[in-house]
């Protein structure tokens, strides 16, 4: 809530949202006086600021953007009210009509029959709105308009390309100033950003939009990464597997996904008498395997782990750097299991969660939240339509929560369209809520594939499969860890782990030596030979954020030492390389963060 001054000196308590969409009608109004021309179609409040979308003759400028702020302020120093009127649908036609304004009429056409038709109005200015809005522009003390962008009318690429300006606004600078650093260490924080600065990932147009390549720095990431997480599930009895990233369209009928999932799949390939389609998830296949012999109850529970790639049809315009893409790496595995080890099994999986992000990754606990994702009743399209396999697997992950005495919040319509999960909500760096690990429960694909496993009685049973995902998708657990660390990555897990800077060439033989020493311990390590300075050689080390730098000159190579710097403080001074090898291996063994 924001609190905002009236005229007379009254206050009052105004929602965030009023407060944008009352300045996103004061950036309409004044484009359209420094743009008579412009057309308008919809300018609503969002998450965190307002947009309006435009129909004008060409792109605005960085120039347009600043005519349009100081023309914006004008119109807040007239501290116009802001009127509401409603009008009958035909009049509100001939209205827009009038002003020229074919967007606002296609809307209005669109609205169902008896709805109230709205305006609001503002001096010279009038905009159909259902609002609310504050009462005046005048508490608008302080405003920025941060970017503009193309915007298909209605989201629709078949429609025109319209000119969105992104803005936000605030009843005191100060809040603006705050609110402008924030996005600032934002923009440091970008994934996208780092990526690029420490030569992680690249994309490029002539392979796609959403394929990003991993260069040789952030393949190492991602290589150490996918061993961790397979190390752990070993260790929990978890048997790793390879599938095709392709498989037959009847596969996924079986499964269920054909008839829930297809908007998300890419086309498919016709060869020969098959259809095959890139896969988007790889449960189908784990069924095969788990049917693929007979199972007995003490076989279970079963625990099928894979490092797999999925394909998932994101349009140009979502894809975003790691975290968006359209072919992703998921940490995936699926646990069959008696009904009678459900709540364990369940249990063991949170409890790795807790484990990965909490004491390995060094996140708070404060940062979690525990959501209970359940389907949408009413919509019969989305979720398969068995009420009875909803209400007990629903019933069952609620219980298991409430006796592990985990706080938690439930969220209709957030289930996979096979049964409902339990998702952890992680609040990042960046202020947003991101869903990484989940854990599903799932009646349904057991019993669309007819698993079994033969009982203590010996009769046939129906197993129960959890469907889990500890780092999620590679990418974006990578996109999330360098946010939220900066780029600044855990010894263990950076690409380069020390960097060897020699003074001057006299000293590169030394320099070569704790090289191969440091390689022998498994160390991941870069030799800086180069003729440079060796300030400007640090600095670059810095820029890098390599852990540890190791510096090599007459000193050094006399005592048979190294003088290290560490990130974040600097020059820790000269040491012997053998206790320097023992320092770096203990901290590695004990994944400090």
């Amino acid at each position: 809530m924001f609190k905002i001054k009236l005229s007379g000196g009254r206050t009052m308590d105004v929602d965030e949202a009023s407060f944008w969409h009352t300045t996103s009608h004061v950036m309409a109004q004044a484009v359209k006086k420094l743009f008579p021309n412009a057309k308008l179609a919809i300018g609503p409040s969002i998450e965190s600021g307002f947009y309006y979308d435009f129909d004008v003759e060409k792109p605005f400028s960085e120039e347009d953007l600043k005519a349009i702020e100081e023309e914006m302020k004008n119109i807040v120093k007239q501290d116009l009210e802001l009127e509401r009127f409603e009008l009958p649908r035909e009049d509100a036609i001939k209205l827009m009509e009038e002003k020229g304004e074919p967007y606002k009429v296609e809307l209005i056409n669109d609205l169902p029959e008896g709805e109230v038709i709205s305006f609001y109005k503002q001096g010279d200015y009038t905009d159909l709105c259902k609002g609310p809005h504050i009462p005046s522009t005048g508490p608008i003390k302080a405003f920025k308009l941060l970017s503009t962008s193309g915007a298909y009318w209605r989201g629709d690429e078949k429609n025109k390309m319209l000119q969105r300006i992104y803005g936000i606004s605030f009843p005191k600078a100060s809040m603006l100033e705050e609110h402008l650093q924030m996005l600032e260490e934002a923009k440091e924080r970008d994934h996208r950003k780092i990526g690029k600065d420490l030569e992680l990932f690249m994309t490029h147009p002539l392979v796609g939009s959403g394929l990003p390549m991993y260069l040789p720095d952030g393949a190492t990431i991602r290589r150490i990464l996918e061993r961790y997480i397979q190390d752990k599930e070993l260790v929990r009895g978890y048997k790793h597997v390879y599938t095709p990233s392709l498989a037959n369209v009847s596969l996924y009928k079986t499964s269920g996904h054909w008839d829930h999932y297809k908007e998300d799949m890419f086309p498919v390939m016709k060869m020969e008498n098959e259809e095959l389609v890139l896969r988007p998830m790889n449960c189908p296949h784990h069924m095969l395997i788990y049917k693929s012999k007979m199972r007995s109850y003490r076989d279970l529970p079963i625990k099928i782990g894979e490092i797999a790639h999925d394909f998932r049809y994101e349009d140009s315009g979502s894809v975003c750097g790691l975290e968006r893409v359209r072919q992703m790496c998921q940490n995936d595995a699926h646990l069959f299991v008696r009904p009678d080890q459900i709540k364990e099994e369940v249990g063991k999986v949170l409890q790795l969660i807790t484990e990965v992000y909490e004491k390995d990754f060094n996140f708070p606990h404060s940062a979690f939240q525990y959501r209970l994702s359940l389907r949408d009743k009413t919509n019969k399209e989305k979720y398969i339509d068995n009420d009875e396999m909803w209400e007990t697997a629903e019933n069952q992950l609620r219980a298991i929560l409430k006796e592990l005495n985990i706080d938690f919040y439930e969220a209709e319509g957030e289930a996979a369209f096979y049964g409902p999960k339990i998702d952890i909500q992680i609040k990042t760096a960046l202020n947003h809520d991101v869903t990484i690990p989940t854990c599903q429960l799932d009646f349904a694909l057991p019993e669309r594939f007819d698993l079994s496993y033969i009982g203590e009685d010996g009769k046939e049973h129906r197993p129960v499969v959890i469907h889990r995902a500890i780092l999620g998708s590679s990418d974006r657990f990578i996109a999330f860890l360098l946010e939220e660390t900066k780029g600044f990555l855990p010894l263990w897990l950076s690409p380069v782990q020390v960097r060897i800077l020699s003074i001057s060439d006299k000293y590169i033989d030394y320099a070569k030596e704790v090289e191969e020493s440091l390689i022998k311990q498994g160390i991941r390590v870069e030799l800086d030979d180069r003729q440079e300075k060796i300030g400007y050689k640090i600095r670059e080390g810095q820029l890098k954020k390599t852990p540890y730098m190791l510096i090599i000159g007459e000193k050094e190579q006399e005592a048979k030492a190294v003088g290290v710097r560490k990130r974040k403080e600097g020059d820790i001074g000269q040491m012997p390389l053998e206790d320097f090898i023992s320092k770096i291996k203990e901290e590695i063994e004990n994944m400090a963060f």
